[in-house]
């Protein structure tokens, strides 16, 4: 190949076959993203496309090894003077991507990894479309995760293209499909494994075969009768899922597309007015904080090396299963010890059930089921750089379980406990090295929740620390260093939330009215289905350990729910109902007739108080972290970007006088250190 030119971000090569190939190189980045700069670069590359006689075609690639191009480079949605400035930024990318559309040479975008956002926009306006067809290939324009819509044209090509009907789907929910999803679906025109990417790209030039184009019952779905019937339906759909007051973007492309349709120039003007409004929302200013505070839980121990290979997990309940299957499905090598296999069994089919929906190709399926390896008589402990014990809430059996492991294990190997309350420095005194413990607590379901607290007792090694911090992040999760102290940061926070949810029961208030509350809040479930899901035995045993230390009055109705094995979602009854696939059997929904928001401040207020205590105690380093703990340790309505930010929002002092007032108003008289002295 013969370099021709090369600019900043982008660098131009002909190969023998007069085929112009244009990689996109961020400079001094390790992932593809789109800023003004690399438009405007792009810009005029395809302004000198315009009259090329030289050349048969263009095809379009990344040269970086992680992926084509991962959206827009979401710095920059901070920058924005006035909606205005918005818009105009967004017009002027629609007009480049128009060029694109336009250049009469044929063009392809050539995709492996990832391929979202900004990245598929652009690839949209391509003639063709070639991807690698692995799972490691996604797909999708996942914008309205930011609390905006795609605002590059994305919402008019995508629907003209495949039907409103599946790209609404994938607009609305900000769903990602695999490479071949994609071609099945139509936006892509060829899934190829990797070795065949390039001669599949280089068919689209030389043979330039029919561009891809609607079917007929595609193209009916974008005519104006049709939009007002599907418009219709489609809104109620996503109307269950979110309320439009919390996330107005979904919505606003549905308007957009029932008003205007996909053909005129009108469609891409309103989509840019509409993204534009939406930058300067609260939804997207709050959404684009928790998306960098992700960041900042990635980005920590990034310079650690350290590569286990071997996890040992004890205990093959619940969440030992589900920790151990997890490690597998991240390409670990994993035993899992209990006392008889007949403990193991059902945490063995459980992680097979997880590999067919995660990794759905029957070979990667089977690789997984070869990573796990039930182990008795634990075999698996002098091998391992990793063991984590996931035993029952007891402090004297997890005690006598380290002293176990400590007699075992290698020298450097890792020592973690998944204890959810009791403090690394009540179980580390067994220890000859108690700087070898330290707390990875994972949250359930596993393979759902992103957040894992690493916990640093008193005598926890920093270099510990930062190699649990390591190996977070290596299975995919996001990691947060906590100070070991009773319940760490997410039960510390949660459980008295739930338990004040059940107080607010035995005044008579409908357990229905609490949990509508608190999804009207923006909380993914209500407290009360969140203690069913979390398991009331759970709930009770950290409730009573939480209790010894801050004087927490456990209710009575948990206890007595629990002596009655009705355990929640598990035993199918708890404080609701289950049907055997464990679907909360609707209950009948007792009056009430207050505003729910009196329910709804009581509980934040409560969750406010604890979140600002543990700031004070240095549970963890500052409100960012606790935000962030909270977003995706519990599923705190991201929107409101985290318990610290709500509070500054609505104003720290006025919510600490509320509380205050609630304090009294049950006879609490006793004083509670100010809010707004604590440093966040």
């Amino acid at each position: 190949m013969n370099t021709t030119q090369s600019y900043k971000h982008w660098w131009l090569e002909t190969d023998s076959d007069h085929i112009l190939w244009l990689y996109f190189d961020k400079q001094h980045a390790s992932v593809n993203t789109i800023d003004r700069e690399v438009m405007e670069e792009f810009s005029t590359i395809i302004d000198s496309l315009t009259n090329d006689t030289t050349h048969k075609g263009v095809i379009i690639a990344s040269a970086k090894k992680s992926g084509f191009i991962a959206g827009a480079d979401i710095s920059q949605f901070t920058q924005f003077k006035d909606i205005d400035e918005a818009v105009s930024i967004l017009l002027l990318g629609q007009q480049i991507l128009e060029k694109l559309e336009n250049v009469k040479l044929p063009v392809v975008a050539m995709i492996y990894g990832f391929c979202l956002g900004g990245g598929l926009e652009l690839a949209l306006a391509c003639h063709y479309r070639v991807v690698e067809e692995s799972g490691k290939t996604r797909l999708g324009l996942p914008e309205v995760k930011l609390g905006i819509h795609p605002g590059w044209g994305g919402t008019v090509r995508l629907s003209r293209l495949i039907g409103a009907p599946q790209a609404l789907n994938l607009i609305l929910n900000g769903h990602t499909v695999s490479g071949k999803a994609a071609a099945k679906l139509g936006f892509v025109d060829a899934a190829v494994p990797k070795r065949q990417l390039v001669t599949a790209a280089k068919y689209y030039i030389l043979n330039k075969p029919p561009r891809r184009k609607p079917t007929a019952l595609q193209a009916l779905t974008n005519q104006k009768i049709m939009r007002q019937i599907i418009g219709y339906y489609v809104r109620r759909q996503v109307q269950q899922k979110v309320n439009p007051i919390h996330y107005p973007a979904p919505f606003h492309v549905l308007d957009n597309w029932e008003h205007i349709g996909v053909e005129a120039h009108a469609a891409y003007e309103r989509e840019a007015k509409s993204c534009g409004k939406l930058f300067f929302s609260e939804t997207c200013q709050n959404l684009v904080r928790v998306f960098f505070l992700q960041d900042k839980l990635k980005g920590l121990a990034k310079d650690t090396s350290f590569s286990p290979r071997h996890i040992h997990v004890i205990g093959a309940g619940t969440m030992g299963g589900d920790i151990a299957a997890w490690c597998a499905v991240q390409g670990f090598t994993v035993t899992l010890q209990d006392l008889e296999p007949r403990f193991i069994a059902p945490a063995i089919k459980r992680a097979y059930k997880l590999f067919k929906e995660k990794l759905k190709e029957q070979n990667l399926v089977q690789k997984a089921m070869d990573n796990l390896i039930p182990d008795v008589n634990g075999n698996g402990i002098p091998r391992a750089d990793i063991i984590i014990e996931a035993v029952i809430e007891d402090l004297a059996i997890k005690q006598s379980t380290f002293k176990m492991i400590e007699s075992k294990a290698k020298p450097q190997a890792i020592l973690a406990t998944n204890t959810s309350s009791i403090p690394l420095d009540e179980i580390n005194t067994v220890l000859q090295q108690p700087e070898r413990l330290v707390g990875i607590h994972y949250f359930n379901p596993v393979a759902k929740m992103q957040l894992v607290e690493v916990v640093k007792g008193e005598h926890t090694s920093q270099k510990v620390v930062e190699q649990a911090i390591s190996f977070v992040r290596k299975i995919d999760r996001l990691p947060l260093p906590v100070k070991s102290s009773p319940g760490f940061l997410v039960n510390r926070i949660l459980m008295p939330y739930l338990l004040e949810a059940v107080e607010l029961m035995k005044e008579g208030i409908p357990m229905t009215a609490i949990d509508k509350a608190m999804t009207n809040f923006g909380m993914p479930m209500g407290p009360i289905t969140l203690a069913d899901t979390v398991g009331l035995d759970v709930c009770l045993s950290v409730a009573k350990y939480l209790g010894n230390y801050f004087n927490i009055p456990v209710p009575q109705r948990l206890i007595e729910l629990v002596e009655q094995k009705k355990l929640g979602k598990k035993t199918n009854e708890g404080f609701y109902q289950y049907d055997k696939r464990g679907k909360q059997i609707k209950p009948e929904e007792a009056p009430y007739d207050k505003p729910l928001e009196s329910i709804s401040n009581r509980l934040v207020l409560i969750m406010l108080n604890e979140a600002f205590a543990c700031l004070r105690e240095g549970v963890v380093a500052d409100g960012d972290l606790l935000d962030a703990g909270m977003v995706y340790g519990t599923g705190f309505a991201p929107f409101r970007g985290g318990p610290v930010n709500y509070a500054k929002s609505q104003g720290i002092h006025e919510l600490y006088q509320q509380f205050i007032k609630q304090q009294q108003a049950r006879g609490e008289k006793d004083a509670v250190q100010a809010w707004e002295t604590t440093e966040v």
